[in-house]
């Protein structure tokens, strides 16, 4: 044991009758020991992260549900529109003509019930699928979309400043 202040542990003035200056665990006690209010932190904010994340895969299902559904109603409009301008077609340019225009539609309300009959998880799985196939479409298609936002917000902007 420590006889003078130069021996004793750091942080440490006095000597206690009965301490010692070793730290003996045994494994059981390792196992059974409180988490440290460090590791109670760690795991409260792991645990907001995981709920967090749950919450927004929940709103991401949920909006892709709705543009799923929107989409597949302008897809069958249009499908409709094409196959109602058909037997004009016929009538102004031919028959052949008119018989791709009803071809497009089938195809787009084909297009519409496949896309109304997905889930959204089906969606997504597909979406990857697609990219790992095909990243470099994946990238160009991706760009065209950033590319009309931006004008489409640009546009939208200076129509604020005109008014």
């Amino acid at each position: 044991m420590p006889t003078n202040k130069t021996d004793l542990p750091e942080g440490t003035d006095k000597v206690i009758s009965g301490a010692s200056t070793t730290v003996v665990t045994t494994e059981e006690e390792i196992i059974v020991a409180e988490p440290t209010t460090r590791e109670k932190a760690v795991a409260k904010i792991k645990e907001g992260g995981d709920t967090v994340a749950r919450e927004a895969a929940g709103k991401a299902r949920g909006i892709v549900g709705q543009g799923l559904e929107r989409s597949s109603e302008a897809i069958a409009n249009v499908s409709k529109l094409v196959g109602d301008t058909a037997d004009g077609i016929d009538e102004r340019i031919g028959p052949e003509y008119g018989d791709y225009a009803r071809q497009a539609s089938s195809y787009l309300s084909d297009t519409a019930q496949s896309l109304a009959a997905k889930d959204p998880d089906e969606l997504i799985d597909d979406t990857r699928d697609f990219v790992r196939r095909s990243p470099g479409i994946a990238l160009a298609g991706a760009a065209i979309v950033g590319f009309a936002l931006a004008r489409l917000i640009q546009s939208g902007l200076d129509a604020e400043r005109r008014d």
